[in-house]
């Protein structure tokens, strides 16, 4: 449960850090040299995180079939040879989570300082705020899939995200603070929400010997087609048709994660999980 609010503090450690160069710094020196200081930043994250991989201990599971040698020349090959399907199903599910990160991130905050006139710090410290919602919703979502299971959380959330998509532009439209932050409230809320079950699902959906790279692949593909596309299609569709075209993108997003989790099974008492 807890690893999943990574995502949470991770953003709101981000925004935080460039609203603060973005009030320490005029608009000068912050395109010159002072957007850099976050990246830079982020190498000590890395070594953080390599820090903590190395001292993680492998599941039983694993190393019972480590035991037994079942490890896999070539995992790569085996994953998309023998459970392509899983693999898709499992990007398809994730493409809901980054289209309700992306559009309420990056999209919203582009569309907030050109269109409805707020200042770059103003949308920050609103997007702060929000994620908040994110990393509530976050353990409370992981909970219940423990304890309902994976798939009524995911075809819950789903459900919400799609209605979701019809909310984007009474709430933007109107331009006030209250309506921006409610939107954005809602959709990292929705976002924690379909995203802390697949921590589980994604490695239930495969057996030990390709588990790694089965819940790696499937969550990188869905990243590929969730999260790359999402502001570029966000900005096509608003110049288009204006906002309702991009909760309709939303609501399409979060309509093919419903599909897919509808066609995968139940994992949470499968003989594959984790905890066996």
């Amino acid at each position: 449960m807890f690893p999943q609010l990574g995502p949470s503090i991770g953003f709101l450690a981000a925004n935080g850090l460039f609203l603060a160069l973005a009030m320490l710094l005029d608009d000068e020196q912050f395109r010159s040299w002072g957007w850099r200081i976050p990246f830079l930043l982020s190498a000590a994250l890395v070594l953080v995180g390599l820090y903590v991989r190395l001292k993680l201990e492998e599941t039983p599971v694993f190393a019972q079939a480590m035991a037994r040698q079942e490890k896999v020349r070539v995992p790569l090959l085996e994953t998309f040879s023998g459970h392509w399907k899983p693999v898709l199903l499992g990007a398809m599910a994730m493409v809901v989570c980054y289209a309700l990160f992306y559009i309420s991130t990056v999209f919203s905050l582009s569309y907030g300082v050109a269109t409805l006139g707020y200042s770059r710090e103003t949308f920050l410290a609103l997007l702060c705020f929000a994620v908040l919602f994110m990393a509530l919703a976050t353990p409370i979502s992981a909970w219940l899939s423990d304890r309902l299971g994976r798939k009524p959380v995911l075809i819950g959330g789903a459900i919400l995200a799609i209605l979701s998509g019809f909310t984007m532009e009474p709430l933007l439209t109107q331009g006030s603070v209250f309506d921006v932050a409610l939107f954005l409230c809602l959709s990292l809320f929705l976002m924690g929400v379909t995203f802390a079950p697949m921590g589980a699902l994604l490695p239930e959906l495969f057996p030990t010997r390709v588990r790694y790279t089965g819940a790696s692949a499937a969550y990188n593909l869905g990243g590929i087609v969730g999260a790359s596309a999402a502001p570029f299609f966000a900005q096509k569709l608003v110049t288009m048709g204006g906002l309702s075209w991009v909760g309709g993108y939303v609501s399409v997003a979060a309509a093919i994660s419903l599909l897919a989790v509808l066609c995968l099974k139940e994992t949470r008492d499968s003989d594959l999980n984790l905890t066996r």
